[in-house]
Protein backbone atom coordinates (compact mmCIF):
# COMPACT_ATOMS: atom_id res chain seq x y z
CA UNK A 1 0.00 0.00 0.00
CA UNK A 2 2.83 2.38 0.90
CA UNK A 3 4.53 1.62 -2.44
CA UNK A 4 1.30 2.38 -4.33
CA UNK A 5 1.02 5.76 -2.59
CA UNK A 6 4.58 6.64 -3.61
CA UNK A 7 3.85 5.69 -7.21
CA UNK A 8 0.67 7.78 -7.28
CA UNK A 9 2.51 10.75 -5.72
CA UNK A 10 5.31 10.46 -8.28
CA UNK A 11 2.78 10.41 -11.14
CA UNK A 12 1.01 13.48 -9.75
CA UNK A 13 4.31 15.36 -9.45
CA UNK A 14 5.31 14.37 -12.99
CA UNK A 15 1.97 15.49 -14.42
CA UNK A 16 2.25 18.79 -12.56
CA UNK A 17 5.73 19.42 -13.94
CA UNK A 18 4.60 18.61 -17.48
CA UNK A 19 1.60 20.92 -17.09
CA UNK A 20 3.79 23.79 -15.83
CA UNK A 21 6.23 23.25 -18.70
CA UNK A 22 3.40 23.31 -21.25
CA UNK A 23 2.03 26.52 -19.77
CA UNK A 24 5.47 28.13 -19.73
CA UNK A 25 6.09 27.10 -23.33
CA UNK A 26 2.76 28.56 -24.42
CA UNK A 27 3.53 31.87 -22.71
CA UNK A 28 6.97 32.01 -24.36
CA UNK A 29 5.52 31.30 -27.79
CA UNK A 30 2.97 34.10 -27.36
CA UNK A 31 5.65 36.58 -26.23
CA UNK A 32 7.93 35.71 -29.14
CA UNK A 33 5.03 36.00 -31.57
CA UNK A 34 4.28 39.52 -30.31
CA UNK A 35 7.97 40.49 -30.50
CA UNK A 36 8.17 39.29 -34.12
CA UNK A 37 5.17 41.43 -35.01
CA UNK A 38 6.68 44.46 -33.29
CA UNK A 39 10.04 43.90 -35.02
CA UNK A 40 8.37 43.62 -38.43
CA UNK A 41 6.65 46.95 -37.75
CA UNK A 42 10.00 48.51 -36.85
CA UNK A 43 9.02 48.96 -33.20
CA UNK A 44 12.19 47.50 -31.71
CA UNK A 45 11.75 48.91 -28.21
CA UNK A 46 8.25 47.42 -28.07
CA UNK A 47 9.62 44.10 -29.30
CA UNK A 48 12.15 44.18 -26.46
CA UNK A 49 9.43 44.93 -23.92
CA UNK A 50 7.36 42.05 -25.30
CA UNK A 51 10.10 39.70 -24.13
CA UNK A 52 11.06 41.42 -20.89
CA UNK A 53 7.90 40.03 -19.29
CA UNK A 54 9.24 36.50 -19.72
CA UNK A 55 12.96 37.24 -19.50
CA UNK A 56 15.15 34.60 -17.91
CA UNK A 57 18.91 34.83 -17.57
CA UNK A 58 19.04 31.05 -17.99
CA UNK A 59 17.33 31.05 -21.39
CA UNK A 60 19.70 30.95 -24.36
CA UNK A 61 16.98 31.65 -26.91
CA UNK A 62 15.61 34.69 -25.06
CA UNK A 63 19.05 36.22 -24.59
CA UNK A 64 19.95 35.78 -28.26
CA UNK A 65 16.66 37.35 -29.26
CA UNK A 66 17.14 40.23 -26.82
CA UNK A 67 20.65 40.74 -28.15
CA UNK A 68 19.34 41.02 -31.70
CA UNK A 69 16.49 43.37 -30.84
CA UNK A 70 18.77 45.59 -28.74
CA UNK A 71 21.16 45.80 -31.69
CA UNK A 72 18.32 46.86 -33.99
CA UNK A 73 17.32 49.48 -31.40
CA UNK A 74 20.94 50.71 -31.42
CA UNK A 75 21.30 49.79 -27.75
CA UNK A 76 24.72 48.32 -28.40
CA UNK A 77 25.91 47.91 -24.82
CA UNK A 78 22.70 46.08 -23.89
CA UNK A 79 22.96 43.94 -27.02
CA UNK A 80 26.49 42.84 -26.15
CA UNK A 81 25.40 42.04 -22.60
CA UNK A 82 22.63 39.72 -23.77
CA UNK A 83 24.85 38.01 -26.34
CA UNK A 84 27.56 37.48 -23.71
CA UNK A 85 25.01 35.76 -21.46
CA UNK A 86 23.93 33.53 -24.35
CA UNK A 87 27.54 32.65 -25.16
CA UNK A 88 28.17 31.71 -21.53
CA UNK A 89 25.11 29.43 -21.63
CA UNK A 90 26.16 27.68 -24.85
CA UNK A 91 29.90 28.23 -25.44
CA UNK A 92 30.00 26.02 -28.55
CA UNK A 93 27.08 27.69 -30.33
CA UNK A 94 28.45 30.09 -32.92
CA UNK A 95 25.25 31.99 -33.75
CA UNK A 96 25.44 34.13 -30.60
CA UNK A 97 29.06 34.99 -31.39
CA UNK A 98 28.09 36.07 -34.90
CA UNK A 99 25.30 38.10 -33.36
CA UNK A 100 27.64 39.79 -30.90
CA UNK A 101 29.95 40.83 -33.74
CA UNK A 102 27.26 43.25 -35.00
CA UNK A 103 27.06 45.57 -31.95
CA UNK A 104 30.80 45.26 -31.41
CA UNK A 105 31.37 46.39 -35.00
CA UNK A 106 28.92 49.25 -34.50
CA UNK A 107 31.07 50.60 -31.64
CA UNK A 108 34.26 49.70 -33.55
CA UNK A 109 35.53 47.31 -30.89
CA UNK A 110 37.65 45.50 -33.45
CA UNK A 111 39.81 43.49 -31.06
CA UNK A 112 36.72 41.88 -29.58
CA UNK A 113 35.30 41.31 -33.05
CA UNK A 114 38.56 39.62 -33.99
CA UNK A 115 38.46 37.48 -30.84
CA UNK A 116 34.95 36.27 -31.65
CA UNK A 117 35.90 35.30 -35.20
CA UNK A 118 38.96 33.46 -33.88
CA UNK A 119 36.83 31.56 -31.36
CA UNK A 120 34.30 30.67 -34.06
CA UNK A 121 37.12 29.24 -36.16
CA UNK A 122 38.33 27.18 -33.21
CA UNK A 123 34.85 25.65 -33.05
CA UNK A 124 34.29 25.50 -36.81
CA UNK A 125 37.61 25.85 -38.71
CA UNK A 126 35.92 25.77 -42.12
CA UNK A 127 33.45 28.54 -41.40
CA UNK A 128 33.67 30.69 -44.51
CA UNK A 129 31.98 33.77 -43.03
CA UNK A 130 34.41 33.96 -40.10
CA UNK A 131 37.35 33.19 -42.41
CA UNK A 132 36.38 36.00 -44.76
CA UNK A 133 35.73 38.74 -42.21
CA UNK A 134 38.73 37.90 -40.07
CA UNK A 135 40.72 38.01 -43.30
CA UNK A 136 39.32 41.49 -43.98
CA UNK A 137 40.43 42.64 -40.53
CA UNK A 138 43.96 41.35 -41.17
CA UNK A 139 43.97 42.87 -44.66
CA UNK A 140 42.94 46.31 -43.35
CA UNK A 141 45.77 46.06 -40.83
CA UNK A 142 48.18 45.18 -43.64
CA UNK A 143 48.80 41.76 -42.11
CA UNK A 144 48.76 40.19 -45.54
CA UNK A 145 50.19 36.81 -44.60
CA UNK A 146 47.36 36.02 -42.21
CA UNK A 147 44.84 37.51 -44.62
CA UNK A 148 46.13 35.32 -47.46
CA UNK A 149 45.83 32.22 -45.28
CA UNK A 150 42.18 32.91 -44.49
CA UNK A 151 41.13 34.01 -47.97
CA UNK A 152 43.04 31.04 -49.35
CA UNK A 153 41.00 28.62 -47.22
CA UNK A 154 37.77 30.05 -48.62
CA UNK A 155 39.16 29.99 -52.15
CA UNK A 156 40.03 26.32 -51.81
CA UNK A 157 36.53 25.57 -50.56
CA UNK A 158 34.69 27.81 -53.04
CA UNK A 159 36.87 28.70 -56.06
CA UNK A 160 33.91 30.43 -57.72
CA UNK A 161 33.17 32.77 -54.81
CA UNK A 162 33.95 36.24 -56.17
CA UNK A 163 34.57 37.91 -52.78
CA UNK A 164 37.18 35.35 -51.79
CA UNK A 165 38.85 35.46 -55.20
CA UNK A 166 39.11 39.25 -55.39
CA UNK A 167 40.34 39.63 -51.82
CA UNK A 168 42.93 36.90 -52.30
CA UNK A 169 44.03 38.61 -55.53
CA UNK A 170 44.62 41.95 -53.79
CA UNK A 171 46.33 40.22 -50.89
CA UNK A 172 48.71 38.42 -53.25
CA UNK A 173 49.45 41.71 -54.99
CA UNK A 174 50.31 43.32 -51.66
CA UNK A 175 52.56 40.35 -50.91
CA UNK A 176 54.47 41.14 -54.11
CA UNK A 177 53.22 38.02 -55.86
CA UNK A 178 52.04 39.58 -59.13
CA UNK A 179 51.85 36.29 -61.05
CA UNK A 180 49.44 34.78 -58.54
CA UNK A 181 47.52 38.04 -58.34
CA UNK A 182 47.14 38.24 -62.13
CA UNK A 183 45.67 34.76 -62.34
CA UNK A 184 43.20 35.60 -59.58
CA UNK A 185 42.21 38.98 -61.04
CA UNK A 186 41.51 37.30 -64.36
CA UNK A 187 39.44 34.65 -62.60
CA UNK A 188 37.49 37.44 -60.90
CA UNK A 189 36.74 38.87 -64.35
CA UNK A 190 35.29 35.53 -65.38
CA UNK A 191 33.03 35.57 -62.34
CA UNK A 192 32.15 39.26 -62.81
CA UNK A 193 32.87 40.53 -66.33
CA UNK A 194 34.25 44.08 -66.44
CA UNK A 195 34.69 44.11 -62.66
CA UNK A 196 36.28 47.45 -61.78
CA UNK A 197 38.30 46.08 -58.85
CA UNK A 198 39.86 43.31 -60.93
CA UNK A 199 40.59 45.67 -63.83
CA UNK A 200 42.19 48.15 -61.45
CA UNK A 201 44.39 45.38 -60.00
CA UNK A 202 45.52 44.22 -63.42
CA UNK A 203 46.54 47.77 -64.36
CA UNK A 204 48.89 47.79 -61.38
CA UNK A 205 50.69 44.65 -62.57
CA UNK A 206 53.44 45.41 -65.07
Amino acid sequence: METLKKIILAVIILLSINNLYAQSNTVMQAAFSKSYESETAGNYTTAINDLKAIYSKDSYIINVRMGWLSYLAKQYTESIKYYDIAIALKPYAIEARFGCVKPLSAIESWEKVKAHYQQILKIDPQNTVANYWLGVIYYNRKDYNNAANLFGKNFNLYPLDYESVIMLAWTKLNLNKPTDAKVLFNQALILRPNDSSALSGLKMIK
